[in-house]
């Protein structure tokens, strides 16, 4: 160790204090896996930085970025983000088919955010279940092949005569629904990560304990 500094696994570690491992440890304990956001074509990285930047506050841990019509993103608005994008576990994805099949192994409704007949409110919605909010591009929404595979669709409830929010503005709106009914429903209570998961985590997040450090 050099300067308060180790190497593992060809990585590099800050010896951390105990108080940013305490931190750490507790955020991790509050960190939710049935509960996801998915990202299609959204073009702006500032936006995408900023609904990451949500997501770390209510303890999302893995988000799915879907582009199939622009190029794959290679970085986002650090300003926006506040660095969240290093604390989550995104996918990135050029096809639909991959993208929901990943989608189907861990959650067991996606909803699209879109207006249309059969929409129901954001309110409506059971955020304790495991679920996937899809978000659609600035201009143009969610597409028509998601809204096929989607469980539903929800709006959130407006009463101005502009109909529609920013993106990341109605990510943060339901993303703060769903944690209303998952702290209510006892969710951030009982930590939600085990075993490898939460132990590649901590490897990725940089912290490990004595022992590990020595291996």
């Amino acid at each position: 160790m050099v300067n308060g500094l180790f190497q593992f696994k060809n990585a590099i570690f800050v010896n951390m204090t105990p108080e940013r491992t305490e931190r750490l440890e507790s955020v991790l304990a509050k960190r939710q896996t049935n509960l996801t956001v998915v990202l299609e074509n959204v073009s702006d990285p500032h936006n995408i930085s900023a609904v990451m930047r949500t997501c770390d506050a209510v303890g999302i841990q893995e988000i799915y970025i879907l582009n199939t019509i622009i190029p794959k993103h290679k970085k986002w608005g650090a300003k926006s983000s506040s660095s969240a994008a290093k604390w989550l576990t995104i996918h990135q994805f050029t096809e639909v088919a991959p993208c929901f099949e990943a989608l189907r192994k861990k959650y067991q409704k996606i909803y699209t955010t879109h207006l249309s007949t059969d929409a129901v409110g954001l309110h409506a919605l059971n955020l304790t279940q495991p679920v996937a909010l899809v978000f659609g591009n600035e201009h143009s929404g969610v597409s028509e092949a998601l809204i096929a595979l989607a469980d539903g669709n929800f709006i959130i409830p407006q009463v101005g005569i502009i109909k529609s929010l920013n993106i990341s503005v109605a990510c943060a709106v339901s993303l703060y629904e769903a944690y209303r009914q998952k702290e209510i429903a006892g969710h951030y209570l009982v930590p939600q990560l085990e075993g490898a998961e939460m132990a590649e985590l901590r490897l990725n997040w940089g912290f490990l304990d004595a022992d590990e450090a020595m291996e």
